[in-house]
């Protein structure tokens, strides 16, 4: 299956669909064709029922720098509707990253700035090396962070978003803000093996409940939330992972 990319690599390892932007020469910057494999290959692991974990990292020292600028340069003569276009492929990106029926997990070595860093904070969860860095720098260079804030809204209280996107600075794993998970770098790898196993091993029917009810309620009322958990409770006790569940509890006691 991998062999079919050119810019990411991609294969499932005993439940983990593990993904690797593979441009390590570019610092895994985003052009046409990372993204474009990139969404593929995030769809073909939505469809696959090995899959319990998509776990995303970048090969190289970095996991990836953002938006390939030599490849912004070449738009700046486009009219408007064909830079929504192209925009709009990694709206749609993180539109199929939240309706993944399983949990994204970002493996974050070295720098995730610009797209990079909103490409992480799109996946559900992040792990990140002590001595990553994150940031959004696109004020620096006159652009905007447009996309991604739709996400980090979502994730952090408005002051502080807003003080991410303005200021441009780069922080630490330990300072962003957004991260789960920091591991030590010489332990990295073995770490975010373990995480993500973990994860794997855990019921795939509640992970999906938990993913889609989480992200629905994110423009509910409270009334509504509430009413959203009783129709998922009642989804759940239904499913035979939680019969297995409770059947395997109670043998215990």
């Amino acid at each position: 299956m991998s062999s079919t990319y050119k810019t990411i690599r991609y294969h499932v390892d005993n439940g983990i669909g593990r993904i690797v932007l593979n441009r390590p020469e570019k610092r895994n910057a985003l052009n046409r064709e990372l993204l474009e494999e990139l969404h593929h290959a995030v769809r073909d692991s939505a469809s696959d029922s090995a899959v319990r974990v998509v776990l995303l990292s970048g090969a190289g020292s970095d996991f990836c720098s953002g938006a390939d600028l030599s490849g912004l340069q070449r738009a700046f003569d486009a009219g408007v509707l064909e830079q929504m276009s192209d925009a709009r492929r990694l709206a749609n990106l993180f539109q199929d990253m939240r309706r993944h029926p399983r949990p994204i997990i970002a493996a974050v070595r070295g720098r995730a700035l610009a797209g990079g860093c909103g490409l992480a904070t799109a996946c559900d969860l992040i792990l990140a090396a002590e001595s990553a860095q994150f940031g959004y720098p696109e004020v620096n260079i006159g652009f905007v962070p447009a996309i991604v804030m739709a996400i980090l809204r979502r994730s952090v209280p408005e002051k502080r978003a807003f003080e991410l996107i303005t200021l441009g600075e780069i922080y630490s794993a330990q300072n962003f803000g957004l991260v789960n998970q920091v591991f030590a770098d010489q332990t990295f790898d073995l770490d975010v093996d373990v995480y993500a196993s973990k994860m794997a091993a855990k019921s795939p029917s509640a992970l999906q409940l938990c993913k889609s009810l989480l992200y629905q309620m994110d423009a509910m009322s409270f009334d509504h939330a509430l009413e959203a958990g009783v129709q998922v409770n009642a989804i759940a006790r239904m499913t035979d992972d939680c019969k297995r569940g409770i059947e395997r509890f109670l043998k215990k006691t």
